[in-house]
């Protein structure tokens, strides 16, 4: 009897192990609550904040910095500047109203041979606008995933410009990068122009379209932009 009890109590022991085991597994392959920074976990790469300080001397870029951040996956060693100009007077533009401009800028580098290189830069921009000008990343939007899980980070960028002096839409972009793949969604946002004679708001603008790279890529990826599009304009798909 002893002896049956002694087994018993082993084969609970072994099956408790098991338990065990297979939850570790189940934790290590899920979705993971924290992240460190200059890591990529799971689905999720967190990177570290850089102040201009910090932004190592190579690397030039124009605007004030409005995201720095570095980070490590599978390609290696990665900067991201983000940076607007704001409403100013270029010297790159002719001005034949008398108009401002503003600027918006983000660039890619990557270490290479020891020192950081310019993979990709994204670039746009109003000239010449003698009213009211928008050119500015949308605050929240900017961020760093991996949806499809190979361990190279997706850059996501969410961007408007306008030259309007009405309540006329601005354009909106969604410019993503894996690599050096461009994905891109471009429209205008959803805004009200008025009321109509029931009491109904009236709204201009809320479409979108996506480019190949989009509609060819993986499911997540466009799943995520249309996701990070209504969230942030109100805009409905064409």
């Amino acid at each position: 009897m002893k002896k049956i009890m002694l087994l018993l109590a082993f084969f609970s022991f072994l099956q408790s192990c098991e338990s065990d085991s297979k939850k570790k597994a189940t934790d290590a392959s899920g979705s993971p609550s924290e992240t460190t920074e200059g890591s990529h976990v799971g689905s999720i790469v967190a990177p570290a904040a850089l102040t201009v300080g910090q932004i190592p001397a190579e690397i030039q870029f124009e605007g004030k910095i409005k995201n720095a951040v570095r980070w490590t996956d599978d390609s290696g060693d990665n900067i991201i500047t983000t940076a607007e100009t704001g409403v100013y007077e270029s010297s790159k533009f002719e001005h034949e109203s008398n108009g401002s401009d503003a600027e918006l800028f983000a660039y890619h580098f990557i270490k290479t041979d020891g020192t950081f290189k310019q993979s990709w830069k994204v670039y746009d921009f109003i000239n010449d606008c003698p009213v009211d000008i928008i050119a500015e990343f949308i605050n929240g939007t900017f961020q760093l995933t991996d949806l499809d899980r190979d361990g190279i980070a997706e850059i996501w960028l969410m961007y408007k410009t306008a030259c309007h002096g009405d309540v006329s839409p601005s354009d909106v972009k969604i410019i993503m990068y894996e690599g050096r793949q461009k994905f891109a969604i471009r429209g205008e946002e959803k805004v009200m122009h008025g009321i109509d004679d029931d009491g109904n708001k009236m709204y201009m603008g809320g479409e979108y379209t996506a480019d190949k790279a989009f509609l060819n890529g993986p499911a997540v990826f466009l799943e995520f932009a249309e996701r990070l599009w209504k969230e942030n304009t109100s805009g409905t798909s064409k």
